[in-house]
Order: C-alpha cells, then structure tokens, then sequence
C-alpha cells in the first residue's frame, strides 16, 4: 500500500510539473502577442529562388537574448524548415508550423552562431539573422544540412552590401 501512495504521488508531482509548463508557456505566448506583431506571410508570387537550404529551425529570440524565446503565434516550435532567398525577401517554409516571411528591408544583421533558445554546439553551426517585425527586434536561428551555404547567405544578407543588390543566382 505503502508502494501505491508513493507512486501515486509520483504522478501526480509530474503532472503538475507539466501543468505548470503549460500555463507559463501560455501566459508568455499572451504577453508577447502584445509585443511582437505578427510574422509576415509569404506572398502569392515571391520572385525567383536565389538560394535554398533545408534544415532545422530551431527558434526565433529577442535580439541579443538568445535564451529569450518568442513563443506566440507557434514561433516557438522546432520543425524541419526550407528556406529560401528571393529578392525581396526569406521564405521560412516550415513543417507542421505556421510558414512566415523576412522581408529584405527588415534584415538588419546575419551571422553564424553556437547557441539560441532550443539549440546550443560547439562550433558556429547556427545561422541566425536578426530582423525588426514592427518594433521588436528578433534573432531567428536555423541548423541548415549544408554548412557551406552559410556564406553564400551571408553574402546575400550582409548589412554591409549596401545597396541590397541580389548577386548571382541559386548555387
């Protein structure tokens, strides 16, 4: 009998371990619905692919708190995701997710990185770009398959080109 309380309060611990997830996941989902606008959708006709990746989303922060995670409107899950550059914009196609788009304009940075809310390595195997979605600044970090398309993206992306021209073509 003694074996049956205890695992009962085993449960029972667990489950409001769980329940106890659930509410904080929500109450901040609710409290960043007011601070983050929602994501851009991706227009009927985006252009051209520049470049395309498969791999992993892992996550999208506030800027600058990589621990920070965005929650609200399904940004907070992992999925498998292909991206893709076109001129005026990224497509973040994801699977099993709300789909979303980056426009050019907004792209303020791009960088390879090692760590964001969901996903830290030990090499710079994340590439995160940091945009504004109306006046918060995001961080939106992805595990490609491929490591060397991370500096054509780079290239593409840059700040530093500053007359935003798109160079070449899908590789």
């Amino acid at each position: 009998m003694d074996r049956f309380f205890l695992t009962l309060g085993i449960v029972v611990f667990f489950l409001l371990c769980l329940w106890g997830m659930w509410v904080g996941w929500r109450r901040k989902s609710r409290s960043q619905s007011a601070q983050v606008p929602p994501f851009p959708g991706i227009p009927g006709d985006p252009g051209e692919i520049l470049l395309e990746s498969t791999g992993l989303y892992v996550s999208t922060t506030t800027a600058g708190n990589w621990q920070d995670r965005v929650v609200t409107r399904g940004a907070g899950l992992r999925t498998g995701a292909v991206w893709r550059l076109h001129p005026g914009g990224i497509a973040v196609e994801r699977g099993g997710a709300p789909d979303f788009w980056i426009p050019r304009e907004a792209v303020t940075g791009i960088r390879r990185d090692s760590k964001i809310a969901g996903k830290v390595m030990g090499t710079d195997a994340l590439l995160v770009i940091t945009w504004r979605a109306g006046d918060a600044d995001l961080d939106t970090g992805f595990r490609g398959d491929e490591l060397d398309d991370y500096p054509q993206w780079i290239d593409q992306l840059s700040p530093d080109n500053s007359d935003h021209d798109i160079k070449g073509g899908a590789q």
